[in-house]
């Protein structure tokens, strides 16, 4: 080898998937879904208690899928976060009163510490190295400029 190649560096397996990963807010995101899909199976759960009356009965499903739908929208659209983690957030607390006290208290605090998680993340600033300049030269003096300077003396007279 040359001294101007160089070999490039070992790709590791899972890199494109870590730097997508890394993007967005992953892991806020499946927390949030996760707290929904749990809400949705403890509405099929066969117990005598559960009781789904009037708007009630609407509100149990509509709460947990909303918050699957929030969780899927803050992976594939991270720019909009702040409203979806605020989304996720709010409709974890309303779990408590629709979905069986938010799915067993499991679903709802999966959904707000995801939604916390979303609303805390921030992108990650690509750090660009800087460009390697060359020291800037001395300045020479300019052509037109004396290399010494006379001393005039003034006219009195």
């Amino acid at each position: 080898m040359t001294v101007g190649q160089h070999a490039a560096p070992a790709a590791r397996p899972g890199g494109r998937w870590r730097r997508w990963r890394r993007a967005r807010p992953f892991t806020a995101g499946l927390l949030v879904a996760l707290g929904g899909v749990e809400m949705l199976v403890t509405l099929r759960a066969p117990l005598g208690v559960l009781l789904h009356v009037g708007p009630q009965g609407l509100a149990a499903y509509l709460v947990p899928a909303i918050l699957v739908l929030c969780g899927a929208l803050l992976v594939a659209t991270p720019q909009q976060r702040v409203f979806y983690a605020l989304l996720s957030l709010l409709l974890g607390l309303v779990s408590w009163l629709t979905s069986n006290l938010g799915g067993f208290l499991i679903g709802m605090l999966l959904a707000l510490v995801g939604g916390a998680l979303a609303f805390a993340w921030t992108p990650d600033k690509q750090r660009r190295p800087e460009p390697t300049a060359p020291p800037p030269a001395p300045r020479e003096p300019a052509d037109d400029t004396p290399e010494t300077t006379e001393v005039i003396p003034l006219d009195r007279g």
